[in-house]
């Protein structure tokens, strides 16, 4: 982000009325380009007449005044910083690591440190021996902030390439555990549905039907259930899209206990519940789920690695309450 200086605002006339908004404002403001418009746009730094606009493709208003706020500019090089991590496993390649929940993974606006990329810079230091020239960790996957479980992060080139390369041909063993609303039926079974883009609210993705969106097929597995509204699920998946699980389970009408994105309203699920399992899940603050198991080709022994870890204290502690 090396935007020195916010364009200034602009008003649709008649004529710019009923086109695209971010090709309006990529040519009245031509320092910016259609794609950094489309990304101010998602991420709510554009302004219709004082009013965060975040669809790309909303037509053009006359009489509207258009405005972009630039955010601060994130340095091109993230700080390493001291903080503590669960490591599982590292050489001179990759880093295997249990992510606690809360912990941001790359730098980004609001989360600009603090976060898994600052303490692998810290931590490594110099063992990072340069990925596309610069000394980083590679990053081949992420688990949503308040995601919890196990990530790899390549430290060389070659690492970087070759595990980047796995997750795309989906050569990785993964599996989540979750906690859900309601009984998935079967007990047993798979979502297959696409997802990309919710096309009411650019925050949040969702199954797109009819065409659009990008492949995504998770398997299930309900290991327990509770007084006939909640389950304890293991999830597979066979691919590998933004918030994948979490779509899809909420699109089956089965959002993630705690999901601040995709659970909308207390479930009716919530009703067969004892009050003391009830509030215990209606109050869990971050969406039930842990990721428990990776299992890859290491890129350069040629060893099967796998590894898995138990969900943290907050995700056992409520198994026990809704018990």
């Amino acid at each position: 982000m090396n935007d020195t200086a916010p364009p200034a605002p602009v008003i649709a006339s008649v004529d710019d009325s009923g086109q695209r908004t971010d090709r309006f404002i990529a040519t009245t403001m031509p320092t910016l380009s259609r794609s950094r418009v489309k990304a101010l746009m998602e991420s709510g730094h554009l302004l219709r007449d004082g009013t965060p606009l975040r669809d790309p493709a909303e037509p053009v208003r006359a009489g509207m005044c258009y405005e972009i706020r630039l955010p601060p500019a994130i340095p091109a090089t993230p700080r390493g910083q001291d903080i503590a991590l669960d490591i599982l496993y590292e050489d001179r390649d990759l880093i295997v690591l249990d992510k606690p929940a809360g912990m941001v993974v790359h730098p980004a606006p609001g989360n600009e440190d603090g976060t898994l990329v600052n303490a692998l810079l810290a931590h490594c230091g110099e063992s990072l021996t340069g990925i596309g020239g610069e000394k980083r960790p590679g990053i081949v996957h992420r688990l949503d902030k308040d995601t919890s479980g196990i990530m790899v992060a390549a430290k060389t080139e070659m690492a970087h390439q070759a595990l980047s390369l796995a997750f795309a041909e989906r050569r990785i063993d993964r599996a989540y555990q979750a906690i859900c609303w309601g009984i998935p039926a079967p007990s047993q079974g798979s979502f297959d549905g696409a997802i990309g883009r919710d096309r009411r609210d650019r925050k949040r993705m969702a199954v797109i039907a009819n065409g659009g969106g990008k492949h995504a097929l998770t398997h299930y597995r309900v290991l327990e259930t509770f007084h006939g509204g909640l389950a304890h699920v293991e999830c597979r998946l066979a691919t590998g899209r933004t918030h994948q699980i979490r779509v899809h389970f909420a699109h089956a009408g089965h959002a993630l206990v705690g999901d601040p994105v995709y659970l909308r309203r207390v479930p009716a699920a919530a009703r067969a519940l004892p009050p003391a399992a009830r509030d215990a899940a209606l109050d869990f603050p971050r969406q039930a789920l842990h990721a428990r198991r990776l299992g890859f080709v290491h890129p350069r022994s040629g060893e099967q690695m796998l590894f898995e870890t138990p969900p943290p204290a907050d995700f056992t502690l409520l198994l026990d309450s809704i018990a």
